[in-house]
Protein backbone atom coordinates (compact mmCIF):
# COMPACT_ATOMS: atom_id res chain seq x y z
CA UNK A 1 0.00 0.00 0.00
CA UNK A 2 1.57 3.33 -1.04
CA UNK A 3 2.13 5.86 1.73
CA UNK A 4 0.55 9.29 1.77
CA UNK A 5 1.61 12.65 3.12
CA UNK A 6 -0.43 14.03 6.04
CA UNK A 7 -1.12 16.92 3.65
CA UNK A 8 -2.77 14.73 0.99
CA UNK A 9 -6.23 16.27 1.34
CA UNK A 10 -4.77 19.79 1.38
CA UNK A 11 -2.92 19.01 -1.84
CA UNK A 12 -6.12 17.73 -3.45
CA UNK A 13 -7.84 21.02 -2.57
CA UNK A 14 -4.92 22.85 -4.18
CA UNK A 15 -5.43 20.99 -7.47
CA UNK A 16 -2.60 18.48 -7.20
CA UNK A 17 -2.12 15.74 -9.79
CA UNK A 18 -0.64 12.72 -8.00
CA UNK A 19 1.71 9.92 -8.92
CA UNK A 20 3.31 6.93 -7.19
CA UNK A 21 7.02 7.51 -6.55
CA UNK A 22 9.04 4.97 -4.57
CA UNK A 23 6.05 3.78 -2.58
CA UNK A 24 4.65 7.24 -1.88
CA UNK A 25 1.67 9.03 -3.42
CA UNK A 26 3.10 12.50 -4.10
CA UNK A 27 1.96 15.60 -5.99
CA UNK A 28 3.52 15.54 -9.47
CA UNK A 29 2.34 19.08 -10.10
CA UNK A 30 -0.34 21.56 -9.12
CA UNK A 31 -1.49 22.39 -12.63
CA UNK A 32 1.63 23.77 -14.29
CA UNK A 33 5.10 22.48 -13.37
CA UNK A 34 6.74 25.21 -15.49
CA UNK A 35 5.16 27.95 -13.38
CA UNK A 36 6.10 26.05 -10.23
CA UNK A 37 9.71 25.97 -11.36
CA UNK A 38 9.65 29.69 -12.11
CA UNK A 39 8.17 30.44 -8.68
CA UNK A 40 11.25 28.97 -7.02
CA UNK A 41 13.61 30.88 -9.30
CA UNK A 42 11.88 34.26 -8.85
CA UNK A 43 9.84 34.15 -5.64
CA UNK A 44 9.26 31.27 -3.20
CA UNK A 45 8.12 27.68 -3.45
CA UNK A 46 6.95 25.34 -0.71
CA UNK A 47 7.82 21.64 -0.95
CA UNK A 48 6.16 18.77 0.88
CA UNK A 49 9.03 16.54 2.05
CA UNK A 50 7.04 14.31 4.38
CA UNK A 51 8.59 11.32 2.60
CA UNK A 52 11.67 11.85 4.75
CA UNK A 53 12.55 9.54 7.64
CA UNK A 54 13.82 10.76 11.01
CA UNK A 55 15.88 8.90 13.62
CA UNK A 56 16.89 10.22 17.05
CA UNK A 57 20.11 9.13 18.80
CA UNK A 58 20.26 9.68 22.55
CA UNK A 59 22.34 8.32 25.41
CA UNK A 60 25.84 8.96 26.78
CA UNK A 61 27.63 7.17 23.91
CA UNK A 62 25.69 8.82 21.08
CA UNK A 63 28.65 10.93 19.89
CA UNK A 64 31.21 8.12 19.70
CA UNK A 65 28.71 5.67 18.22
CA UNK A 66 27.47 7.97 15.45
CA UNK A 67 31.02 9.16 14.78
CA UNK A 68 31.88 5.55 13.92
CA UNK A 69 28.85 5.02 11.70
CA UNK A 70 28.77 8.01 9.32
CA UNK A 71 31.30 9.53 6.94
CA UNK A 72 31.37 13.08 8.29
CA UNK A 73 32.59 14.50 11.59
CA UNK A 74 29.73 14.76 14.08
CA UNK A 75 32.06 15.12 17.07
CA UNK A 76 32.89 18.68 16.10
CA UNK A 77 29.24 19.76 15.89
CA UNK A 78 27.94 22.31 18.37
CA UNK A 79 24.29 22.45 19.36
CA UNK A 80 22.42 24.07 16.47
CA UNK A 81 24.77 22.82 13.77
CA UNK A 82 24.43 20.02 11.22
CA UNK A 83 26.37 18.19 8.51
CA UNK A 84 25.72 16.17 5.40
CA UNK A 85 26.92 12.59 5.82
CA UNK A 86 26.63 9.11 4.33
CA UNK A 87 26.13 5.70 5.89
CA UNK A 88 28.55 3.23 4.29
CA UNK A 89 29.08 -0.51 4.39
CA UNK A 90 32.47 -2.09 5.08
CA UNK A 91 33.32 -1.89 1.35
CA UNK A 92 32.79 1.88 1.41
CA UNK A 93 29.59 1.64 -0.67
CA UNK A 94 26.75 4.09 0.02
CA UNK A 95 23.78 2.70 1.95
CA UNK A 96 22.16 6.13 2.41
CA UNK A 97 22.91 9.83 2.17
CA UNK A 98 21.79 11.63 5.31
CA UNK A 99 21.83 14.86 7.27
CA UNK A 100 22.84 14.92 10.96
CA UNK A 101 21.59 17.65 13.33
CA UNK A 102 23.06 18.25 16.78
CA UNK A 103 20.56 19.03 19.59
CA UNK A 104 21.13 19.63 23.31
CA UNK A 105 20.86 15.99 24.33
CA UNK A 106 20.60 14.03 21.08
CA UNK A 107 21.28 13.88 17.35
CA UNK A 108 18.65 13.75 14.61
CA UNK A 109 19.45 11.81 11.45
CA UNK A 110 17.30 12.76 8.46
CA UNK A 111 17.15 10.45 5.44
CA UNK A 112 14.94 9.34 2.56
CA UNK A 113 12.12 7.30 4.13
CA UNK A 114 12.33 4.26 1.79
CA UNK A 115 15.88 3.68 3.13
CA UNK A 116 14.92 3.92 6.79
CA UNK A 117 14.23 0.26 7.59
CA UNK A 118 17.44 -0.89 5.90
CA UNK A 119 19.48 1.70 7.78
CA UNK A 120 17.88 0.82 11.12
CA UNK A 121 18.84 -2.83 10.64
CA UNK A 122 22.37 -1.78 9.66
CA UNK A 123 22.80 0.58 12.63
CA UNK A 124 21.44 -1.87 15.18
CA UNK A 125 23.81 -4.55 13.89
CA UNK A 126 26.72 -2.45 15.18
CA UNK A 127 25.01 -1.29 18.37
CA UNK A 128 26.62 -3.75 20.80
CA UNK A 129 27.92 -2.30 24.08
CA UNK A 130 27.17 1.35 23.34
CA UNK A 131 24.75 3.20 25.62
CA UNK A 132 22.72 4.61 22.75
CA UNK A 133 18.99 4.58 22.10
CA UNK A 134 17.84 4.87 18.49
CA UNK A 135 14.25 6.10 18.25
CA UNK A 136 12.33 6.08 14.99
CA UNK A 137 10.44 9.39 14.82
CA UNK A 138 9.24 8.85 11.24
CA UNK A 139 5.57 9.74 10.97
CA UNK A 140 5.66 11.85 14.14
CA UNK A 141 7.18 14.77 12.24
CA UNK A 142 6.81 16.19 8.75
CA UNK A 143 9.20 18.35 6.75
CA UNK A 144 8.29 21.33 4.60
CA UNK A 145 10.84 23.33 2.62
CA UNK A 146 10.78 26.96 1.54
CA UNK A 147 13.01 27.53 -1.48
CA UNK A 148 13.66 30.68 -3.47
CA UNK A 149 14.97 34.25 -3.26
CA UNK A 150 11.98 35.31 -1.12
CA UNK A 151 12.31 32.44 1.37
CA UNK A 152 14.16 34.56 3.94
CA UNK A 153 11.72 37.53 3.82
CA UNK A 154 8.86 35.05 4.24
CA UNK A 155 10.57 33.53 7.28
CA UNK A 156 10.96 37.01 8.77
CA UNK A 157 7.23 37.47 8.38
CA UNK A 158 6.57 34.13 10.08
CA UNK A 159 9.21 34.45 12.82
CA UNK A 160 9.78 38.21 13.31
CA UNK A 161 11.99 37.83 16.40
CA UNK A 162 13.88 34.69 15.40
CA UNK A 163 17.58 34.37 14.60
CA UNK A 164 17.97 32.70 11.21
CA UNK A 165 20.46 29.88 10.58
CA UNK A 166 23.50 31.35 8.87
CA UNK A 167 25.26 28.30 7.41
CA UNK A 168 24.09 25.17 5.59
CA UNK A 169 22.26 22.83 8.03
CA UNK A 170 22.48 25.23 10.96
CA UNK A 171 19.13 25.00 12.73
CA UNK A 172 17.04 26.84 15.32
CA UNK A 173 13.80 26.05 17.12
CA UNK A 174 11.03 28.66 16.97
CA UNK A 175 7.34 28.96 17.73
CA UNK A 176 4.63 29.52 15.14
CA UNK A 177 1.08 29.78 16.44
CA UNK A 178 1.83 27.49 19.37
CA UNK A 179 3.64 24.90 17.24
CA UNK A 180 7.34 24.17 17.66
CA UNK A 181 9.13 24.48 14.33
CA UNK A 182 12.80 23.57 13.81
CA UNK A 183 14.14 25.73 10.98
CA UNK A 184 17.25 24.41 9.19
CA UNK A 185 19.06 26.20 6.40
CA UNK A 186 18.96 23.85 3.42
CA UNK A 187 19.60 24.78 -0.22
CA UNK A 188 17.86 22.12 -2.31
CA UNK A 189 17.36 23.97 -5.59
CA UNK A 190 20.35 26.26 -6.14
CA UNK A 191 18.41 29.01 -4.34
CA UNK A 192 18.47 30.00 -0.69
CA UNK A 193 16.26 27.58 1.22
CA UNK A 194 15.05 26.49 4.64
CA UNK A 195 13.54 23.23 5.86
CA UNK A 196 10.86 23.30 8.56
CA UNK A 197 10.53 20.26 10.83
CA UNK A 198 7.06 20.21 12.39
CA UNK A 199 5.17 17.70 14.56
CA UNK A 200 2.59 15.94 12.39
CA UNK A 201 -0.25 17.02 14.67
CA UNK A 202 0.66 20.66 13.96
CA UNK A 203 1.23 20.37 10.21
CA UNK A 204 -2.16 21.47 8.90
CA UNK A 205 -2.58 24.63 11.02
CA UNK A 206 1.08 25.52 10.42
CA UNK A 207 0.68 25.13 6.65
CA UNK A 208 -2.35 27.41 6.79
CA UNK A 209 -0.31 30.09 8.57
CA UNK A 210 2.56 29.73 6.08
CA UNK A 211 0.26 29.96 3.07
CA UNK A 212 -1.49 33.04 4.43
CA UNK A 213 1.80 34.78 5.22
CA UNK A 214 3.17 33.71 1.84
CA UNK A 215 0.56 35.44 -0.31
CA UNK A 216 2.55 38.71 -0.70
CA UNK A 217 5.58 36.58 -1.66
CA UNK A 218 3.67 34.65 -4.37
CA UNK A 219 4.20 31.40 -2.44
CA UNK A 220 3.34 28.35 -4.53
CA UNK A 221 3.32 24.58 -3.93
CA UNK A 222 5.99 22.75 -5.93
CA UNK A 223 5.37 19.23 -7.25
CA UNK A 224 7.95 16.54 -7.89
CA UNK A 225 8.23 17.32 -11.63
CA UNK A 226 9.50 20.84 -10.98
CA UNK A 227 11.56 19.60 -8.03
CA UNK A 228 13.40 17.22 -10.35
CA UNK A 229 14.35 20.01 -12.76
CA UNK A 230 15.52 22.19 -9.87
CA UNK A 231 17.52 19.31 -8.35
CA UNK A 232 19.39 18.47 -11.55
CA UNK A 233 20.15 22.12 -12.28
CA UNK A 234 21.59 22.34 -8.76
CA UNK A 235 23.73 19.25 -9.46
CA UNK A 236 22.40 17.27 -6.50
CA UNK A 237 22.48 13.47 -6.86
CA UNK A 238 19.44 11.52 -5.69
CA UNK A 239 19.71 8.15 -4.00
CA UNK A 240 18.15 5.38 -6.05
CA UNK A 241 18.59 7.43 -9.23
CA UNK A 242 22.14 8.81 -9.38
CA UNK A 243 23.69 6.56 -6.73
CA UNK A 244 23.01 3.36 -4.83
CA UNK A 245 24.77 0.54 -2.99
CA UNK A 246 27.00 -0.05 -6.00
CA UNK A 247 28.66 3.36 -5.69
CA UNK A 248 31.68 4.40 -3.66
CA UNK A 249 31.19 7.65 -1.78
CA UNK A 250 33.92 9.51 -3.70
CA UNK A 251 32.38 8.57 -7.06
CA UNK A 252 29.37 10.75 -6.31
CA UNK A 253 29.08 14.51 -5.98
CA UNK A 254 28.77 14.19 -2.19
CA UNK A 255 32.12 15.77 -1.36
CA UNK A 256 30.58 17.77 1.49
CA UNK A 257 29.45 14.52 3.16
CA UNK A 258 32.94 13.25 4.05
CA UNK A 259 35.65 14.26 6.49
CA UNK A 260 39.23 13.13 5.87
CA UNK A 261 40.37 14.28 9.30
CA UNK A 262 38.13 12.34 11.69
CA UNK A 263 38.97 8.96 13.15
CA UNK A 264 37.84 5.54 12.02
CA UNK A 265 34.32 4.85 10.82
CA UNK A 266 32.68 2.03 8.91
CA UNK A 267 33.96 2.10 5.32
CA UNK A 268 36.73 4.60 6.13
CA UNK A 269 39.57 2.37 4.98
CA UNK A 270 38.16 2.23 1.45
CA UNK A 271 37.49 5.98 1.37
CA UNK A 272 41.05 6.72 2.53
CA UNK A 273 42.54 4.27 0.05
CA UNK A 274 40.73 6.00 -2.81
CA UNK A 275 41.77 9.43 -1.56
CA UNK A 276 45.43 8.47 -1.20
CA UNK A 277 45.39 7.01 -4.72
CA UNK A 278 44.25 10.42 -5.91
CA UNK A 279 41.31 9.38 -8.07
CA UNK A 280 38.33 7.12 -8.56
CA UNK A 281 37.82 5.06 -11.71
CA UNK A 282 34.59 6.90 -12.52
CA UNK A 283 32.79 9.96 -11.18
CA UNK A 284 29.44 11.69 -11.43
CA UNK A 285 29.63 14.74 -13.72
CA UNK A 286 27.36 17.16 -15.46
CA UNK A 287 26.63 16.94 -19.18
CA UNK A 288 25.45 19.75 -21.49
CA UNK A 289 23.47 18.29 -24.39
CA UNK A 290 22.88 19.74 -27.82
CA UNK A 291 19.28 20.08 -28.90
CA UNK A 292 16.03 20.25 -26.97
CA UNK A 293 15.52 16.61 -25.97
CA UNK A 294 16.58 15.17 -22.64
CA UNK A 295 18.46 11.89 -22.57
CA UNK A 296 16.97 8.70 -21.20
CA UNK A 297 18.44 7.43 -17.91
CA UNK A 298 20.68 4.49 -18.69
CA UNK A 299 21.80 5.93 -22.02
CA UNK A 300 25.39 5.13 -22.97
CA UNK A 301 28.02 7.87 -22.86
CA UNK A 302 30.76 7.48 -25.48
CA UNK A 303 34.02 9.17 -26.40
CA UNK A 304 34.52 8.26 -30.03
CA UNK A 305 33.80 4.54 -30.26
CA UNK A 306 34.61 3.88 -26.60
CA UNK A 307 31.87 3.49 -24.00
CA UNK A 308 32.90 5.59 -20.98
CA UNK A 309 29.78 5.78 -18.83
CA UNK A 310 26.02 6.07 -18.49
CA UNK A 311 23.42 8.77 -17.86
CA UNK A 312 21.56 8.69 -14.54
CA UNK A 313 19.28 11.78 -14.76
CA UNK A 314 18.34 14.21 -17.52
CA UNK A 315 16.04 17.22 -17.83
CA UNK A 316 15.27 20.18 -20.09
CA UNK A 317 16.70 23.18 -18.25
CA UNK A 318 14.92 26.54 -18.34
CA UNK A 319 17.98 28.16 -16.69
CA UNK A 320 20.52 26.87 -19.23
CA UNK A 321 18.03 26.70 -22.15
CA UNK A 322 19.22 23.25 -23.16
CA UNK A 323 19.06 19.65 -22.03
CA UNK A 324 21.20 18.67 -19.04
CA UNK A 325 22.19 15.33 -17.61
CA UNK A 326 24.01 13.76 -14.71
CA UNK A 327 26.05 10.65 -15.39
CA UNK A 328 29.16 8.69 -14.52
CA UNK A 329 32.18 8.84 -16.81
CA UNK A 330 35.60 7.21 -16.61
CA UNK A 331 38.32 9.23 -14.94
CA UNK A 332 40.16 10.11 -18.19
CA UNK A 333 37.13 12.11 -19.35
CA UNK A 334 36.29 14.20 -16.27
CA UNK A 335 37.68 17.50 -17.55
CA UNK A 336 34.92 20.08 -18.19
CA UNK A 337 34.61 20.74 -21.92
CA UNK A 338 35.43 17.16 -22.91
CA UNK A 339 33.26 16.27 -25.95
CA UNK A 340 31.19 13.09 -25.70
CA UNK A 341 28.09 11.59 -27.30
CA UNK A 342 25.05 10.09 -25.60
CA UNK A 343 23.45 7.12 -27.37
CA UNK A 344 20.14 5.37 -26.82
CA UNK A 345 17.90 3.40 -29.20
CA UNK A 346 19.94 4.42 -32.23
CA UNK A 347 19.89 8.11 -31.40
CA UNK A 348 23.15 10.02 -30.87
CA UNK A 349 23.28 13.32 -28.95
CA UNK A 350 26.46 15.46 -28.89
CA UNK A 351 27.34 16.68 -25.40
CA UNK A 352 30.19 18.09 -23.34
CA UNK A 353 31.24 17.34 -19.78
CA UNK A 354 30.35 20.17 -17.39
CA UNK A 355 31.30 21.12 -13.85
CA UNK A 356 28.54 21.01 -11.23
CA UNK A 357 26.33 22.69 -10.29
CA UNK A 358 24.72 23.81 -13.53
CA UNK A 359 22.93 26.63 -11.67
CA UNK A 360 23.65 28.50 -8.45
CA UNK A 361 21.98 31.73 -7.39
CA UNK A 362 24.18 34.65 -6.45
CA UNK A 363 24.40 35.41 -2.71
CA UNK A 364 21.73 37.80 -1.44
Amino acid sequence: MPKQSPLQVRHQLNGAVFGDEDGWILPLHFGDSRQEYQSVRTHTGILDLCNRGLLRFSGPDRVSYLQGMVSNDVKQLAVGQGVHAAVLDVQGKILADTRVFCLDDSFLLDLWEPLKDKILVHLNRYLIADEVEITDLTGQYGTLSLQGPKARPLLRELFPRAEFPASELDHRESQLGGAEVRVARSARTGEEGYDLLIATRDLLPTVSRIQEAGKPFFLRWIGTEAQEILRVEAGMPRYGVDMNEDNLLLETALDRAVSFHKGCYLGQEVVERVRSRGHVNKKLVGLLLEGDRAAEPGSTIRAGEKEIGRVTSSILSPARKCALALGYVQRDYLQPGTPVTIQRDGRSIPAVVSALPFYQASSP
